[in-house]
């Protein structure tokens, strides 16, 4: 419990006390404290299965045609590089950025509460984990 107490305080220093309910205000704050703080570049990895790839990385499925699949649409496994925070932002899926993956250069947009840093615990690492524990845990439903 105590990680959490942490994280919740570092996310009340960056939106306030009475702003952590997720909404269009606070995802921007959060977005510009993100766009100030992160260090470039920022190389990140999915946190979990992305909606489409749960059932291939939780070894429900065939690998081969996961691979496949991967060639044309972003995997939770694949590492990206942050190329930009994208506009404009969804209080559904919260902050989107543009990524680069590292493999083949391709670019995709997706929810920054899905990736996580590679480089385990670092500056961007926390700042990262921080933003995705509070979106998930402060969403209205």
């Amino acid at each position: 419990m105590e990680k959490h107490d942490e994280q919740r305080q570092r996310a009340e220093a960056i939106l306030g006390p009475d702003n952590l309910t997720v909404s269009l205000r606070s995802l921007t704050l959060y977005r510009e404290y993100l766009s100030r703080h992160l260090e470039m570049p920022c190389v990140m990895t999915g946190i979990e299965g992305f909606p489409w790839d749960g059932r291939y990385v939780f070894g429900c499925n065939d690998a081969a045609e996961f691979e496949a699949l991967k060639k044309d649409q972003p995997a939770c496994t694949d590492i990206y590089e942050l190329k930009r925070f994208e506009e404009p932002i969804d209080e559904n899926a919260g902050i989107l950025v543009k990524v680069k993956r590292v493999r083949d250069n391709r670019r995709f947009i997706l929810d920054l509460a899905s990736l996580k840093a590679v480089d385990g615990p670092s500056k961007n690492g926390t700042l990262l984990a921080d933003y995705s524990l509070w979106f998930v845990n402060n969403k209205i439903r």
